[in-house]
C-alpha cells in the first residue's frame, strides 16, 4: 500500500483530507473558512500583517514560528489584535 501523507506535515495532511468549510469564530464573529486551512492562510485572507497581529487560538497566544503549522478545525475561537501605527 502506498501511503502518500506519511511524508506531510500535519497542516498539509489536514488540508489535503477535508473537505468543504467549517465553522469558526473570528473576534466573537461566526465565519466559513476552508477546511485545514492553517491560521498563516487565515492571516493572508483577511489581509493582515502576521507581523502586526497577536494571534490567540482557543485561549493560547500562538507565537508567529507557529502559524504555518496550526490548521483550524470547526469549532476553533480566535481573537486577533492587530497594531496600527501612526501619530
Amino acid at each position: 500500500m502506498n501511503d502518500d501523507t506519511s511524508a506531510d506535515s500535519p497542516a498539509e495532511a489536514a488540508r489535503r483530507t477535508a473537505r468543504g468549510g467549517i465553522e469558526i469564530r473570528v473576534n466573537g464573529k461566526p465565519r466559513t473558512v476552508p477546511g485545514g486551512q492553517t491560521l498563516s492562510e487565515l492571516l493572508d485572507a483577511l489581509e493582515l500583517d502576521r507581523r502586526a497581529v497577536v494571534v490567540e487560538l482557543n485561549r493560547q497566544i500562538i507565537r508567529r514560528n507557529e502559524l504555518d503549522e496550526i490548521a483550524l478545525e470547526g469549532g476553533d475561537v480566535i481573537e486577533l489584535v492587530h497594531f496600527v501605527g501612526g501619530g
